[in-house]
């Protein structure tokens, strides 16, 4: 009892929360705005991957980080104008267009990564970005390590979720991405397109999910392997429906999810030889399939998510 209470207690812990949850906190936002608007984009793991292999790959060939970060989002906005462009203009299936840009990103990542980079025994690295200290609250005792020595796209990241917060419920531009989501006729017959609102969505959260593979290898590690996203473009999804559409939830899921995950491997050491790990590697996933369901009970679907807009037709 007195090791679980340790664990919690540390500071470590909760700092490690954070880092995992920024590339969830990125995706789970991007996934959100691109269901506001009444398109599923299952292209998110792939999207991911790319961001992660081309934000890489720009630093590793001299750009700085920031740009790194920046090239990563503007390769996921590309995939996210060709899935708008498959589900949007053309009407196809969202499930099978996202399914579709998530293998053709995955292997094309994996494509261009050995194209440039020959193969080695030890993968090349870069100098990620460094954990920034806040004057005057890193000093304060346990919240001041665990929350307030991160490194920038954390905190970028949260501030995107406060502001995404704010533009959805309280502008115009909000309002239009919901009622597109709701009702893109009735949307139209407020003055609003509701193609391009769809469009702009898809490239703007498609965006955000490459800046959340970016963090990866940008940040929380130095170099690029093919599997690295390990699922988590999946879990993003899964946690849009947790938050019910809200990016104030969606913020909170991945801080749950990321809690599981960094408790988990700090047992597996606590509790070292007594309990299988594959026990501890399933928790954080089971954890979070139940409160899933929990949620999801309540979870109030956008209306025209994933019905095809054709101007005229209702």
């Amino acid at each position: 009892m007195m090791q679980l209470f340790d664990i919690i207690a540390s500071s470590g812990l909760w700092a490690a929360i954070l880092r995992i949850a920024t590339p969830l906190i990125f995706g789970t936002l991007g996934a959100l705005l691109c269901e506001r608007a009444g398109v599923l984009n299952l292209g998110i793991e792939g999207i991911m991957t790319f961001g992660a292999m081309i934000g890489w790959l720009s630093v590793y060939h001299g750009a700085d980080l920031w740009t790194g970060l920046l090239i990563a989002a503007l390769a996921g906005g590309v995939f996210g104008l060709l899935h708008a462009g498959l589900t949007v203009t053309l009407g196809l299936s969202q499930h099978v267009s996202g399914l579709g840009v998530t293998l053709f990103a995955s292997s094309f990542s994996y494509y261009v990564f050995r194209l440039i980079v020959p193969l080695a025994n030890t993968p090349p690295t870069i100098v990620p970005f460094q954990p920034i200290a806040i004057p005057g609250l890193s000093t304060l005792p346990f919240i001041g390590p665990a929350f307030f020595t991160q490194t920038a796209p954390t905190y970028l990241a949260i501030i995107i979720a406060l502001l995404m917060a704010y533009i959805i419920f309280r502008t115009p531009v909000g309002l239009a991405i919901r009622m597109t989501g709701e009702n893109p006729h009735a949307a139209e017959a407020q003055g609003v397109n509701p193609m391009k609102v769809r469009y702009g969505a898809v490239i703007a959260g498609s965006a955000l999910m490459g800046m959340g593979g970016a963090f990866l290898t940008l940040s929380a590690f130095n170099s690029f392997f093919p599997t690295m996203v390990q699922g988590r473009g999946w879990i993003c999804i899964a946690l849009v429906v947790f938050a019910s559409w809200r990016p104030g939830r969606a913020l909170f899921g991945a801080l749950l999810f990321a809690f599981f995950d960094a408790f988990q491997l700090r047992l597996q050491t606590a509790l070292s030889g007594l309990v299988p790990y594959q026990l501890f590697l399933m928790t954080p996933y089971i954890l979070s399939i139940a409160a899933l369901a929990v949620m999801a009970r309540r979870a109030r679907v956008p209306q025209a998510l994933m019905q095809p807009y054709r101007r005229g037709e209702r």
